[in-house]
């Protein structure tokens, strides 16, 4: 019997260290080589879409963002940190470089990473949402919480949630979308500074 329970301690022993490797592996390395003004944050998303016919769709891994105000860059890599794409967005171009280093381009850079996640991923309206704010499109459920903070709102076919702010902006993004033909749901938990 004890052999038993030393044998199932191990194997969950080893389970939780190797649970928690691959979670510090998930999240990519801040970009980095920018001037102090320059926006960043790193993290994990989790993008889940249930569709009418009950098919569903699950993505999740990590993020590094940076963003000047002028020129935006995003890498995503999956559960194990290995690099899927990088999205960089200028304006008027955005250019999705996969892994393999074939590029494609378009105007907007939505498009570009639905091609890699194969749902739809706000990335123009994350630009505002990461620091906290709504940007210039219409809102509508504009809720604060006590200290001012923005926490719920819609915009552009999203509901947005943030919470768990820190001095740069919130740490939990919470954004849920319903097509006619499927259900959408985003999860970006932002690591700590």
């Amino acid at each position: 019997m004890t052999g038993m329970w030393l044998k199932r301690c191990r194997l969950w022993w080893c389970a939780a260290f190797v649970g928690f490797l691959l979670t510090a592996c998930a999240t990519p390395q801040r970009i980095g080589g920018v001037n102090a003004d320059t926006f960043e944050r790193t993290g994990r998303f989790a993008l889940n879409v249930l569709y009418i016919d009950g098919k569903r769709d699950a993505v999740q891994g990590g993020f590094a963002w940076q963003d000047d105000g002028n020129n935006l860059r995003l890498d995503l890599a999956n559960p194990l940190g290995s690099t899927l794409a990088r999205v960089d967005v200028s304006p008027g171009q955005a250019v999705l470089t996969h892994s393999d280093g074939h590029q494609e381009r378009a105007r907007h850079a939505d498009d570009l990473v639905e091609l890699v996640l194969g749902s739809p991923m706000p990335v123009a309206g994350l630009r505002d949402w990461l620091q906290g704010e709504t940007g210039r499109d219409q809102t509508d459920g504009l809720q604060r919480n006590e200290s001012g903070q923005i926490t719920e709102f819609s915009q552009n076919g999203w509901r947005v949630r943030l919470s768990r702010y820190d001095s740069h902006g919130p740490r939990l993004l919470q954004l849920n979308r319903k097509d006619s033909n499927r259900d959408i749901s985003l999860r970006l938990v932002v690591d700590g500074d």
